[in-house]
């Protein structure tokens, strides 16, 4: 029995081509990174749809937005704090809904406590300096002063600010 060489294997990579692979992979991971980095935070697309930021609790981690104007924000994790008055608001860690022309509307993820009940806020729409928020049929206004800071969970808007040092 006679075996003939291997010709028909593959030749083994060469170490030029494995360098030119590398730096191919690098520069499009490095490109990748760049791009990630430029896109606007949840905290900044909303203002660029002339909503103020504070609406949204600290902790975002990631968002998507749709051309068509739908989204899903993702928290860290459940969000709960008082806001003026006797409300309790409470944020799911995934957060959908629609935002059109100073409406965000079709929300699924947010709550307000009123009294002993638990009511889904399902809308909020900008009208001037204030904000809007349906639940249903019923409405409360804010002005927009109320939202330029983000709440932070537990604390809300009433959070001890921690001492620095001058250590």
């Amino acid at each position: 029995m006679t075996f003939s060489s291997n010709s028909h294997l593959p030749a083994a990579p060469t170490s030029r081509t494995l360098l030119a692979f590398l730096l191919l992979l690098f520069l499009s991971l490095a490109f990748a990174e760049t791009k990630l980095s430029d896109a606007p935070t949840a905290y900044e697309l909303l203002e660029r749809f002339n909503f103020p930021r504070g609406i949204l609790p600290q902790g975002v981690q990631s968002y998507l937005m749709s051309k068509d104007g739908t989204f899903e924000v993702y928290l860290s994790g459940d969000c709960e704090f008082k806001v003026t008055g006797s409300y309790l608001l409470r944020y799911k860690r995934k957060i959908t809904g629609t935002v059109k022309s100073g409406t965000l509307k079709d929300l699924n993820g947010i709550s307000v406590k009123v009294l002993f009940l638990w009511f889904g806020i399902n809308e909020v729409v900008r009208s001037g300096d204030e904000l809007n928020f349906y639940v249903g049929p019923l409405s409360a206004s804010f002005p927009l002063s109320n939202f330029e800071d983000c709440p932070r969970c537990r604390c809300g808007f009433d959070c001890a600010t921690p001492l620095v040092s001058d250590a």
